[in-house]
């Protein structure tokens, strides 16, 4: 049997309502299906460590460990938790999942994660990821600048981004109104951050249909498990993970 490229990642996502993991060759090839678990309600660290510990035994032989986690991530550990309960803030993200893995591990927000993978590394490039919250991240010369949170931005009518495009915003107001509020939010960010390219993914850009502008892409959500590759290579980070 050919030997698989190494050092293999095991790239965990973790979302509000899903925890998804996947396992990558060192060439971004996935290694196995990827795998998806409910995230518990409430979402507390035990809780969600719990199901990640469940979810770890059919996973092919991996060296290292990347973690996208939906909040503000400062070198392994989690400043806020907006959609998860509010116990994970303070919590060393990638010491926990070093420990439950033994392998070393990067922790990091999830959009830039997921920037991570889909960026061209040219110019300034903005991402925004589209699921229970909204989630963002920026990019230049291919260079991350972590932890943007445009989501808690206050936007219009006193309300942030996540309040107009978060997933309950898209449930009360249906997809034609919430199509139509991200493509006036899309103008605005471009406008703010004259950005070359403004991808939009995350679990509910799979919803987006017509036509975009030149300069706005829409990316497949598996790019949150595909940057976990990324997080690891030298200069990526404007202020890199720690390893734990």
């Amino acid at each position: 049997m050919k030997a698989r490229p190494r050092p293999v990642t095991l790239a965990v996502d973790i979302g509000a309502t899903g925890i998804k993991l996947l396992c990558l060759d060192a060439r971004g090839k996935p290694l196995g299906a990827r795998v998806r678990v409910a995230t518990p309600s409430p979402a507390t660290p035990q809780a969600m460590l719990r199901a990640i510990a469940g979810a770890l035994g059919g996973l092919p032989r991996y060296d290292r460990v990347s973690v996208g986690f939906p909040g503000v991530v400062e070198r392994g550990v989690a400043r806020t938790a907006a959609n998860l309960d509010r116990s994970w803030i303070g919590i060393d993200v990638a010491r926990k999942i070093a420990r439950l893995t033994g392998k070393p591990t990067h922790a990091a927000n999830d959009a830039d994660v997921q920037g991570l993978s889909v960026v061209e590394g040219k110019g300034v490039e903005l991402v925004l990821t589209l699921g229970t919250g909204v989630g963002s991240a920026l990019f230049l010369d291919g260079r991350l600048v972590p932890n943007l949170e445009l989501g808690h931005h206050p936007w219009r009518d006193n309300k942030s981004y996540e309040d107009l495009l978060g997933d309950p915003a898209l449930k009360r107001v249906g997809l034609r109104i919430w199509t139509q509020r991200l493509r006036e939010a899309v103008a605005t960010l471009r406008a703010t951050f004259q950005c070359r390219i403004l991808y939009l993914g995350g679990g509910n850009a799979r919803l987006l249909e017509g036509h975009w502008p030149k300069g706005i892409r829409v990316v497949d959500n598996v790019a949150g498990l595909l940057g976990g590759i990324r997080l690891w290579e030298p200069g990526r980070v404007q202020h890199p993970p720690r390893s734990s």
